[in-house]
């Protein structure tokens, strides 16, 4: 595990990619992260102007946070995967679980190389944390990738997050879902958020807009749907709710109410 005290962030070089706005790092920025260039920051500023998108990426933070910390302070969980992670930045999910038990091991997944080159230097001192740089639909090849296997072991209880990255899964997303449970042992956990299309359209045309501006699709789908997703999990109290309201305990981590209602939430055990 790394020092607690260090010199400062680590950086990737850019390799002229600072030129080009990245998803990954637009969040990063959200999230009060280092990771991002001039141009993230601008495109970041410019989207904040017109709605919330910031509150929106804590609000999902947030519900991963509460998540992890439930995983590993009450059930004893000790491996996770966190797929479409993006940068690992402020909050992650290494963080919360080994801040608990340094012994815990984390996966992160992501298939844009950008994102892959940050989290690499920044996890390049952490043993028991690596990023794969895969497809999170191409199931097989997550769960066989070396770094996987080697952090692992799913004969005993993991915690799958699938945090924000559903919507961007436009191609049978109960099918992707269902592969990585069928992968897990009894007692293992699967939690997911979903944007839904169950809010205000102009909110949901809007970052509609923006991600297609990035170059990435998204789907918003109704409550319906997510609850097909999780359908045979024994789903943890409240359910499917708001993921700003999941076990928040009075902690809404957004101001607007838009952006609290813009995503679903559920934590479900195999």
């Amino acid at each position: 595990m790394r020092c607690a005290v260090q010199d400062g962030p680590k950086r990737v070089t850019t390799n002229g990619d600072s030129e080009r706005p990245n998803v990954a790092r637009l969040f990063d920025y959200y999230l009060g992260g280092a990771h991002n260039f001039a141009v993230d920051r601008a495109v970041a500023e410019e989207s904040i102007k017109h709605f919330p998108v910031a509150e929106m990426a804590r609000t999902i933070r947030s519900f991963s946070r509460r998540v992890v910390r439930l995983c590993a302070e009450e059930m004893g969980i000790r491996q996770f995967l966190d797929l479409g992670s993006g940068i690992p930045t402020a909050g992650n999910v290494h963080e919360v679980a080994q801040s608990i038990d340094p012994s815990c091991n984390v996966v992160y997944v992501d298939h844009d190389p950008v994102t892959v080159a940050h989290a690499r230097t920044m996890l390049r001192d952490n043993l028991n944390a690596a990023i794969v740089q895969s497809d999170v639909c191409d199931v097989g090849a997550v769960l066989r990738d070396p770094e996987t296997r080697r952090l692992i072991d799913f004969t005993k209880p993991t915690a799958v997050l699938m945090v924000g990255i559903l919507p961007y899964v436009s191609d049978e997303p109960a099918g992707v879902v269902a592969r990585y449970r069928a992968a897990l042992c009894e007692g293992s956990v699967l939690a997911l958020t979903h944007l839904t299309k169950d809010v205000e359209p102009g909110l949901v045309d809007q970052l509609l807009n923006l991600s297609s501006e990035m170059g990435s699709a998204l789907v918003p789908r109704s409550k319906q749907d997510v609850e097909d997703f999780v359908c045979g999990l024994k789903l943890l109290e409240p359910g499917l709710v708001l993921a700003a309201h999941w076990r928040a305990d009075g902690e809404l981590p957004g101001t607007s109410a838009l952006a609290d209602a813009s995503t679903y939430g559920a934590v479900g055990v195999i």
